[in-house]
């Protein structure tokens, strides 16, 4: 795919505050600013940069819970972002969701999803609102390579293909899912082979690769707006890290497989090309410096955001005019209490 000098810098400088983002963030979350869980994904930023690259903006991006990468990628500012894994108001979801659940809806992120395969009904869904609606607009849903043994897998592929939804579900396989290889879970171990049981348009390209990436997702989009074909791509990419954050990544695989596969870094990949089209690594370096400063800003910038309000947690949770139906999960329901009350006080 060719791809403007200017344009492959700027998807490098994306690449790079995601692999700054990440580090970061594993540093916050064992310095207990961050809680809950944390995924990070760090050695896949070509398969995120790439395929949210050929995103058109009014197009809608779903994905797993590994998304903070995906968010950056999508322009939800480092600080919103930061700010949500800290649980902090000024967090993409106000603090509510954390590292899990990111979202950002004018930017057609419709989410992290933590529930594995949860988000493949959801995509469905909306790829079938865009052709109720006449939206000529697709669908990204991002999945993980453990989510397609999963039930939503079967019913989603085969509503998505039966309706000619636009939607292409994009399977990035880093391996492992948690610390089962794909070997060791799954029989058709080719995973985009999956789609022809749906008889979906599929295709399997190396997610280091970013200008390959960028090519197959634009080409599935594209038959997904134009043609209303679902289709399936399978990035084949690595997570250098483990699980979450709380797995060292070594009891199922050796620190020999992982140093394989940072010799083939995306990033280190990305920057020989631009080395090729004449910048120099003085440049290039410097960007590096301009993304760690960045995340560096967004740390501040969530320390500095408040928590929200214990009494605001159940804002939200039922949309307007269904009070009634939701009277008795209302806060203290059913016995008449109008706000949350810690027994003992916050700190027991």
């Amino acid at each position: 795919m060719a791809i403007a000098t200017a344009t492959l810098r700027e998807l490098y400088e994306q690449m790079l505050l995601i692999r700054a983002f990440e580090t970061e963030a594993e540093r916050q979350y064992k310095a207990a600013h961050i809680g809950g869980y944390c995924h990070l994904s760090s050695g896949q930023e070509a398969a995120t940069v790439g395929a949210t690259h050929a995103l058109d903006a009014g197009d809608l991006l779903v994905t797993g819970y590994r998304c903070h990468g995906f968010a950056l990628a999508r322009g939800v500012p480092a600080e919103a972002v930061m700010a949500e894994l800290f649980g902090r108001v000024d967090g993409c979801a106000h603090g509510r969701g954390g590292s899990m659940h990111l979202l950002d809806v004018a930017r057609g992120y419709y989410g992290g999803w933590g529930i594995v395969a949860g988000q493949l009904p959801i995509a469905t869904g909306l790829a079938l609102g865009l052709v109720r609606q006449g939206r000529p607009q697709a669908v990204l849903c991002e999945l993980g390579d453990g989510a397609i043994n999963m039930g939503a897998w079967h019913e989603s592929l085969n509503l998505a293909a039966v309706w000619r939804l636009p939607v292409v579900f994009l399977v990035m396989n880093n391996e492992y899912g948690m610390g089962t290889s794909v070997e060791r879970a799954s029989a058709v171990t080719d995973l985009y082979r999956r789609a022809a049981a749906y008889d979906l348009p599929a295709e399997r390209v190396d997610g280091d690769d970013l200008l390959a990436v960028a090519q197959a997702a634009a080409t599935m989009l594209s038959g997904a707006r134009e043609d209303r074909r679902a289709a399936v791509l399978e990035l084949v990419t690595y997570r250098y890290r483990g699980h979450s954050v709380a797995d060292a990544g070594l009891a199922y695989r050796t620190r020999g497989e992982i140093d394989e596969h940072i010799q083939r870094d995306p990033i280190f990949r990305v920057h020989s090309l631009l080395a090729q089209e004449g910048l120099p690594d003085s440049e290039l370096d410097g960007l590096l410096a301009i993304a760690e400063e960045s995340v560096h800003d967004a740390v501040e910038a969530a320390l500095a955001s408040p928590p929200p309000e214990i009494s605001t947690l159940a804002n939200g949770m039922y949309s307007p005019g269904s009070a009634a139906q939701f009277a008795r999960m209302l806060l203290g329901a059913p016995f008449g209490e109008r706000e949350l009350v810690f027994a003992g006080g916050l700190g027991e």
